[in-house]
C-alpha cells in the first residue's frame, strides 16, 4: 500500500507518542527510533523517514505534546541542528 503524505504524518505522530508512552516518563527517545518503527520491512529504508519524523516531532511540539531537545535542553525548530530529541513535553 502507498501512504499519502498525511497517512504517514499521522502515523509518525502515533509512533512517537506510543514509544515515549512505553518509556519512563523523563525518558527520550530520537527521531530514528521512530522512523524505524514506522518502516514496514528489513531494509535500510527506515532512513527516508527521518525528515517525516522530525517533522512530526515539530508538530507535535506545537500542539504541546513534546519537546524536542538538544543535549538535555529544549530547543525551537530555528535552533535546532544536529542530533535531536523529543521527549513528553513538560
Amino acid at each position: 500500500m502507498v501512504e499519502t503524505d498525511p497517512e504517514l504524518a499521522q502515523r509518525l505522530e502515533q509512533v512517537i507518542m506510543t514509544l515515549l508512552e512505553r518509556r519512563a516518563a523523563t525518558a527520550s527517545i530520537c527521531p530514528s527510533d521512530a522512523a524505524r518503527e514506522a518502516h514496514e520491512g528489513d531494509t535500510d529504508g527506515w532512513r527516508a523517514l527521518m525528515e517525516p519524523a522530525r517533522r512530526a516531532a515539530w508538530r507535535l511540539v506545537a500542539a504541546g505534546k513534546v519537546e524536542v531537545t538538544r543535549a538535555g535542553r529544549p530547543v525551537t525548530e530555528t535552533e535546532a541542528r544536529g542530533p535531536i530529541r523529543i521527549r513528553r513535553a513538560r
